[in-house]
């Protein structure tokens, strides 16, 4: 991944919104938004961008139009907040699933800081899981399973405590007042991460078997049909509709495997499993579950440390959900990944 100018950004920004333009037509549309550029300085960062591969034109001389290109989509940084504060039928982003978008993600995502901070945070994790005493050993998944849980259920709207997702797990007490399917989310968390726990071998990388194992165990006595689904389905608050027929999901998925699988770090395994399972929704309901234990098995089976997401604001990650499905913004969900493991990292001991 190649960091980009200022510049560079309040181009892809204004095309992302935009559409399709001329060079002269974004000198127009930047001086509406006090960027003052010269139309020359505009026809130079144009070319560098293609170059670069942040976009892509069409045509020829005068008339050559310029559009963002999947790399440029990954790396515009997107305020999720202001953006998602617009009320879903007046946003720009798009309708529909990009077919561009996962065969042409790059082979990693991370900038070579990144990369650093993740390393620096898996280097500290193997300190603490070193010569780990099986007492403290069993206390450290608990704690893990007990934390992620929660959280992840939690992002979907359940609305079980901390302290009630503990008594559940260790003490098998259902919280009053809460429906039995609220239970049931939250152990099939624990259950889900225990099979992983115990064979990560099986997730060296992203297959079609896996996935959906991992997802019956999620909605397991939830209702909810197994198998790729076979209806049209929308997302709650977003524009975006999922692919609508089980010919086309089945095809995402199959690119998904193959980019999982390309991918150099399991940092990369994993973020593209986040995003990709949540994107391509293949699944009736439990799509972004299923994300998320997708991407700690990855990481676990490739020695690295699972997310808890215990930290993460659930505003802010739903957030950043409807950007990358909206604008194929990867730059909110990345940060809450790296921050995410970052943390995982520093305060688990689950090996």
């Amino acid at each position: 991944m190649q960091k980009i100018s200022e510049k560079q950004q309040n181009i892809l920004l204004l095309l992302l919104e935009k559409g399709l333009l001329s060079s002269s037509a974004i000198h127009v549309e930047s001086a509406k938004r006090g960027v003052e550029l010269s139309l020359v300085t505009i026809k130079r960062t144009l070319s560098q961008m293609v170059k670069l591969g942040f976009l892509a034109s069409e045509g020829a001389g005068p008339s050559t139009k310029y559009r963002v290109s999947v790399k440029g989509r990954l790396e515009a940084d997107i305020d999720a907040h202001r953006y998602c504060a617009i009320e879903p039928d007046q946003r720009y982003g798009m309708r529909h699933y990009n077919g561009e978008l996962v065969p042409g993600l790059p082979s990693d995502l991370f900038f070579d800081h990144e990369l650093r901070t993740l390393d620096e945070a898996t280097r500290e994790y193997r300190r603490r899981t070193t010569d780990l005493p099986q007492a403290i050993q069993k206390k450290e998944l608990e704690r893990l399973v007990i934390e992620l849980s929660w959280k992840s259920s939690r992002i979907e709207g359940n609305t079980y405590t901390l302290l009630d997702t503990e008594r559940l797990i260790l003490e098998h007490k259902e919280a009053p007042g809460h429906a039995p399917e609220e239970a049931q989310m939250i152990l099939n968390h624990k259950d889900a991460f225990a099979f992983v726990h115990a064979n990560r071998a099986v997730f060296k990388t992203l297959t079609r078997a896996n996935l959906d194992h991992l997802h019956s165990l999620l909605v397991k006595n939830l209702g909810v049909g197994r198998g790729f689904r076979k209806r049209p389905m929308g997302v709650l608050g977003s524009i975006y509709q999922p692919l609508d027929n089980i010919h086309q999901i089945n095809d995402a998925v199959d690119d998904l495997v193959h980019a999982v699988a390309k991918m150099k770090t399991p940092y990369a395994k994993a973020l593209v499993a986040l995003i990709g399972i949540s994107y391509i929704q293949p699944f009736e309901d439990g799509n972004k579950r299923t994300s998320r234990l997708m991407a700690n098995a990855l990481l676990m089976a490739h020695g690295r440390a699972p997310l808890s997401y215990r930290s993460v604001d659930e505003n802010e990650y739903r957030e950043a959900m409807l950007v990358f499905y909206e604008l194929n913004s990867l730059i909110p969900l990345k940060n809450i990944f790296i921050a995410q493991y970052d943390f995982a990292a520093r305060n688990y001991a689950v090996k």
